[in-house]
């Protein structure tokens, strides 16, 4: 026997599928209790709330269809909606002029969650206060912004503002993202915020707040791809996030999946759990944008081939720092080609705590777009790279054979590594000066198999109480 629909004021109470749907044409509240099984896909009226009662409230839909569809001032809480990882859980409807104020909170999902600023809606706000998909794939969504030729799949999460124009804006305050298991990884991104285009000129995201937890991804792309890349956590141009902060770990598995990743303009980004990439050409922290102080309070550390652990680059035409200030606690990579730290523009002040270990020689990898040949460098400071000042707690070692520890082709203002610069690798310097300027103080530089210091007669270099010791001298200058 059915249930009767109970009803209080404008609130129903459902169980079933028929009642949830008579309730959607006229209640303003709907309280769903238990597990329903859903044939058809809901869509809420503006100003309605979907809520869930109790732990076992869901709604789970049939194969091949989606969820939940949000118009305008709609508020999703304590509810878990089940679709095809491929579908999406919640999505909203692009025919209303404005999203008003959607919120999700407490929500557990199975498929994408997807909020788009396209067609008719011109502006918004989004809050999520808790939402954790289990499980998602989003591989075949041909939508994908674009830099340098290279594609970034969208996420578990993706809020988008896909305006041309940009005088649409939409805000944002997301707290409690998460996404994955760690033996069953979203595929795709994980949480993937966007504007619409590199230089700015259409639809903007502006974020006061973007908060995770654990975060785990897999984007299934295919070995020796240079065109896709996805994103653990990634804010795409466009997008203005006041305050990024990894509460859990993120995670990656698959190739060219980048753990963080910025286009956007992020004023401070904080990680206070570990960033880990297990795929080939999978970097710890990516920066294309601009961010004003990135602190990275807890490990990072790759293991695939031309797996980074830091990499920063700015688009063309952008002036000034990309980064005013860099903190990390550790970097430590396991394979070839994997470089600790790579700065290939200007940035301010750089701080490892605990120091940067490399383990690998030269391989490939993908960077901005093109399969590069890379060495295994502990810092690699490319031309037209440039650091204010170089502060490590700990030691800059590599172990690679031929592989500097220490590789500088652009500029360092000051640098001071109080564990020293070590290479330990067959036939490899400790520090290779090949570029503007580097000042270094206080600081043991040592090879086992090359030389201490080997650098070009045209580089400047400052050197004040630094101890050189190499198997093949001190002090080499190339003519």
């Amino acid at each position: 026997m059915e249930r009767a629909v109970a009803q209080t004021g404008f609130m129903r109470t459902v169980s079933t599928e028929d009642e949830l749907v008579g309730a959607v044409a006229e209640a303003e509240r709907i309280v769903v209790q238990g597990a329903i099984a859903m044939g058809q896909p809901v869509q809420l009226v503006p100003g309605q709330r979907l809520a869930g009662s109790g732990d076992d409230a869901a709604l789970v839909f049939a194969a091949e269809m989606d969820g939940v569809r949000v118009g305008r001032d709609n508020e999703v809480v304590g509810l878990r909606i089940q679709v095809d990882p491929d579908r999406r859980a919640v999505f909203n409807d692009t025919i209303v002029d404005d999203l008003g104020t959607i919120q999700l909170a407490a929500v557990t999902g199975i498929g994408q969650v997807q909020i788009l600023a396209r067609d008719r809606v011109r502006g918004g706000h989004v809050v999520v206060d808790g939402l954790d998909i289990v499980a998602a794939d989003v591989r075949d969504l041909v939508e994908r912004p674009a830099l340098l030729g290279v594609g970034a799949l969208q996420g578990a999460f993706t809020l988008w503002n896909q305006h041309s124009d940009s005088e649409v804006v939409v805000t944002a305050e997301l707290r409690g993202l998460a996404a994955g298991r760690a033996g069953a990884p979203v595929r795709g991104s994980g949480v993937f915020v966007a504007g619409a285009v590199p230089d700015g000129s259409g639809g903007r995201l502006d974020v006061s707040m973007l908060q995770t937890g654990p975060v785990f991804t897999d984007g299934g792309i295919a070995e020796g791809s240079h065109e896709l890349i996805s994103g653990g956590v990634f804010v795409i141009y466009g997008a203005h996030v006041r305050e990024v902060i990894n509460n859990g770990p993120v995670t990656t598995f698959g190739v060219n999946d980048m753990v963080l990743d910025n286009w956007g303009v992020v004023d401070d980004w904080t990680a206070y759990a570990p960033l880990t990439s297990y795929g080939r050409s999978g970097v710890g922290f990516v920066n294309f944008g601009t961010i004003t102080r990135l602190r990275i309070q807890a490990p990072i550390e790759t293991y695939g081939v031309g797996a980074r652990g830091f990499n920063v680059y700015r688009l063309d035409g952008f002036a000034g720092p990309t980064v005013d200030t860099v903190e990390f606690d550790q970097i430590t990579t396991h394979a070839d080609a994997a470089i600790g730290i790579q700065i290939g523009q200007p940035i301010g002040r750089l701080i490892v705590h605990r120091g940067i270990h490399t383990e690998g020689g030269a391989g490939d990898s993908l960077v901005r777009g093109v399969i590069t040949r890379l060495s295994a460098h502990a810092l690699s400071v490319q031309p037209g790279g440039r650091v204010e000042a170089v502060e490590v707690g700990g030691a800059l070692g590599s172990t690679g054979a031929d592989v500097a520890a220490v590789e500088v082709r652009g500029e360092v203002g000051t640098m001071y590594v109080a564990g020293g610069i070590h290479a330990t690798g067959a036939d490899a310097d400790a520090l290779r000066l090949d570029g503007d300027m580097l000042g270094l103080r206080d600081t043991e530089v040592s090879a086992s198999g090359g030389a201490a210091i080997r650098l070009t007669a045209n580089a400047g270099i400052q050197l004040n109480g630094v101890h050189a010791n190499g198997a093949r001298r001190d002090v080499v200058v190339e003519r």
